[in-house]
């Protein structure tokens, strides 16, 4: 992978996570919690979202270390107050769906378009920009606090469970870390890849 194609795919994985974040945030305004929308964060500008460990460091240091074959970013959370949701425990699953559901409707738009002929350059970039969507799609769904797969759970599991849970979530970050450096993306990237190949991108 050449430095442009890197940050080629940086700046696409920033502009889908944007999108993942603002779907979380526009799914809990809905749902009665205007916390995002107060703090500006219902726009699909990059820079509202950008976290510059999260977004820029952490892909490439992912791709250095696979090689350029698998990376994943981590925008801003969009503040949510699960209090102000009108069914807190219900609401908190379909936020937590949002994010993840806005990455797989945007890898099937795509794919759409994948189908216009004579695309040329934008044949790749919509190949690539599908294979993003579904890495954060994927990933995003590991139930690991703070991915949006724990809210889900937690949405689900008893209370004095998911209370309990909850309380993984300072530590989440390095949990994940140390499960990626014990091969979860060996498990995972089948799933993304297969995904893809639905959509017609082969990798």
């Amino acid at each position: 992978m050449n430095i442009f194609s890197i940050v080629l795919f940086v700046i696409i994985l920033a502009v889908f996570a944007s999108i993942h974040e603002c779907a979380h945030g526009w799914v809990a305004y809905k749902l009665g919690d205007p916390t995002a929308k107060y703090a500006g964060r219902l726009t699909l500008n990059p820079l509202a979202h950008i976290d510059p460990m999260g977004s820029i460091f952490l892909p490439l240091f992912l791709l250095l270390i696979t090689g350029g074959r698998f990376a994943f970013a981590a925008a801003k959370p969009v503040p949510v107050n699960f209090n102000n949701l009108r069914n807190p425990r219900r609401d908190m699953i379909w936020v937590g769906l949002a994010g993840p559901g806005s990455n797989f409707l945007c890898a099937i738009i795509l794919s759409l378009l994948l189908k216009i002929p004579f695309l040329g350059f934008l044949s790749s970039l919509f190949q690539i920009a599908i294979f993003i969507n579904m890495i954060l799609a994927v990933f995003n769904l590991i139930p690991i606090p703070p991915l949006d797969g724990s809210r889900v759970l937690m949405g689900l599991l008893p209370r004095e469970l998911a209370y309990s849970y909850a309380r993984l979530e300072p530590y989440g970050f390095f949990i994940l870390m140390g499960l990626i450096f014990m091969g979860l993306i060996n498990i995972i990237f089948p799933i993304i890849t297969g995904l893809c190949r639905m959509l017609g991108v082969n990798l």
